[in-house]
């Protein structure tokens, strides 16, 4: 036997394939069909390009917090404060910047290192002492919500100079001078198709050289045409607007980074380790009380940029900002494929499902649906994938 010879990997139908990964394929179709329904019960209204704009708009913040509460859940830990966390640091940055006039880059550090503190002593609890994030948090949210209120001294402050709007605001410029439709935009979307692609297929042809099981060729091809097709044609709605939104290129990313660090590095399969056994994790000899520790303070620093996010796309801070966020941050984790006990879910994921839960959200305001049906609707669609999850792992055991 030539031991140089690499397996052969297994081959398996599409059916059986799609079966043993509904969990991952499903979100994309379930976002797929929403945005179908909403476009026709719209009158096409949802997908038109001010209002694409405005879904990434609407959603920055919350995909923003979705990346660090990934994080927290999948290592076995959960984050209820970072609604209140992301309204105070909006207070804490109207404050420096409208009343004490300091300038924006040096406010906006110091709201970062705020929320990175904020993070570091509820992590601090919850690693070295042993207390149920839960409750640490739960304590903090309500911590954070009376410190807004005392900051702003229960009135609205603002508005933020033009420069500090542009973080939520702005658009990126068309470097090529087209201006409509927008030569950068284009430009973009053509080198993430062309990114996707070249990684999916690198990726493909490194499992075949290990004998690990791939997806079938013609779903890979489709799935591929698929997603292609949806960031070209988003990217043209951009382009024919305004182009390419600052919130958005942030995302992306963000996305990226937390992409390529869990799936591809040491720290990554450490946070998945953890969450998956903590006792395992720490007799491996992970610093188990260091990884939550850094979870947290994760957490803090996303949820302040999201305060500045939102705060500059209202142009002023009020009392009332971040409430009831953190809700739609962990149900977007969920809806994405977290598991609840921990040790599973994919960054993509958690994207997918903020889009499903903007997109709901969006197509229920444009269709006049009141905000008391949107909640029982949400909480129903959040109640089905947790339902799905825990079905899929009594049907593997």
């Amino acid at each position: 036997m030539d031991l140089t010879t690499s397996p052969a990997a297994p081959r398996r139908s599409i059916g059986s394939y799609l079966t043993a990964h509904l969990r991952e394929y499903g979100l994309l179709f379930a976002l797929i069909a929403i945005m179908v329904f909403f476009q026709i019960v719209t009158d096409g209204t949802l997908l038109r390009p001010v209002n694409i704009t405005n879904l990434f708009l609407q959603n920055s913040y919350i995909i923003i917090m979705a990346l660090g509460m990934l994080i927290v859940i999948v290592s076995g830990n959960i984050d209820l404060s970072v609604g209140s966390v992301m309204g105070f640091v909006g207070a804490v940055a109207a404050v420096m910047i409208v009343e004490w006039g300091v300038p924006l880059p040096v406010a906006m550090l110091a709201c970062l290192v705020l929320g990175a503190l904020i993070g570091a002593a509820q992590g601090y609890f919850v690693a070295f002492w042993n207390i149920p994030s839960f409750i640490v948090t739960l304590a903090g949210m309500l911590v954070f919500r009376g410190l807004s209120l005392w900051v702003l001294a229960g009135q609205s402050v603002g508005p933020f100079p033009k420069s500090f709007q542009l973080l939520s605001t702005g658009f990126i410029p068309d470097l090529f001078g087209i201006d409509k439709p927008n030569g950068t935009a284009l430009a973009a979307g053509a080198i993430a198709v062309a990114a996707i692609l070249w990684i999916g297929l690198r990726a493909r042809t490194r499992n075949r050289q290990y004998g690990i099981e791939d997806e079938p060729a013609a779903f890979f091809i489709a799935r591929n045409a698929i997603v292609a097709c949806a960031l070209l044609f988003v990217t043209w709605k951009l382009a024919t607007f305004r182009g390419l939104p600052n919130v958005l290129i942030s995302m992306a990313v963000l996305t990226v980074i937390y992409a390529f660090v869990t799936e591809n590095t040491t720290l990554g399969r450490r946070i998945y380790a953890l969450g998956g056994n903590r006792k395992a994790a720490k007799l491996s000899g992970i610093k188990t009380e260091r990884l939550t520790f850094l979870a947290f303070v994760n957490m803090g620093v996303l949820a302040a940029l999201a305060g500045l996010i939102f705060a500059a796309r209202l142009n002023t801070a009020t009392p009332k900002a971040g409430f009831a966020v953190e809700l739609d941050v962990i149900a977007a984790v969920f809806i994405g494929g977290a598991s609840m006990s921990g040790g599973s879910g994919k960054v993509v994921g958690a994207v997918v499902g903020a889009f499903i839960m903007g997109v709901m959200n969006n197509g229920m305001s444009i269709m006049g649906i009141g905000i008391d049906y949107q909640q029982v609707i949400k909480g129903l669609v959040l109640l089905a994938a947790v339902f799905f999850d825990v079905y899929n792992k009594h049907k593997q055991a």
